[in-house]
């Protein structure tokens, strides 16, 4: 697993052994930033984004490496916690980021209460827990961290939907890689 480009580009990332993690693909995460780039490399710059379940948080050190301002790595496991943050340190990354170490819901709302807005929101819960799908989407949609022109992408398995509308929250676009895909959603 390594970072696709920016910044910290080819440099690799370290997971757990195991299948408690399950890291977004190399050519699923560049399929993502090349969809939200669309060709501008600099589309990203100053961003904020929340990286929720990151377990590895490859796709969060991907946004800091193209430039990204902020990065809120939301991991309720300890040990993926720390692999997060030895990610980081390896990487000689020091600062733009938070880890917060907590169930999805709990996080959300402390980092709501902490005022924060977020213009990108990567979700992609374990696949054998469907119902965090729902439940995160639906807390997204009732959350002010969303700008109006934020957007929030669930990884997910293609033959599993985690929903067409959460609230305000719509899909605009779904994406199928392997046996993965990517739902898009935004406020309308």
């Amino acid at each position: 697993m390594r970072v696709i480009a920016g910044e910290y580009r080819r440099r690799t990332l370290r997971s757990l052994p195991g299948l408690e993690i399950r890291p977004t693909a190399d050519r699923l995460r560049e399929t993502l930033f090349n969809v939200l780039c669309a060709g501008d490399p600099t589309a990203l710059g100053e961003s904020r984004w929340l990286d929720l379940y990151a377990g590895t948080g490859a796709v969060g050190i991907e946004a800091l490496s193209r430039g990204a301002r902020m990065v809120y790595f939301v991991e309720s496991s300890a040990a993926a916690a720390g692999l997060i943050a030895g990610n980081l340190k390896s990487l000689g990354i020091a600062d733009g980021f938070q880890i917060v170490k907590a169930e999805a819901g709990k996080a959300l709302r402390q980092l709501e209460a902490a005022a924060n807005a977020v213009d990108f929101v990567f979700l992609d819960p374990p696949y054998s827990m469907q119902d965090e799908y729902g439940k995160a989407l639906k807390a997204l949609a009732e959350s002010k961290l969303l700008r109006e022109r934020s957007r929030v992408i669930a990884e997910h398995e293609k033959r599993f939907d985690p929903g067409e509308r959460f609230g305000e929250l719509r899909r605009y676009r779904t994406l199928v890689q392997g046996d993965a895909a990517l739902s898009f959603y935004r406020r309308q």
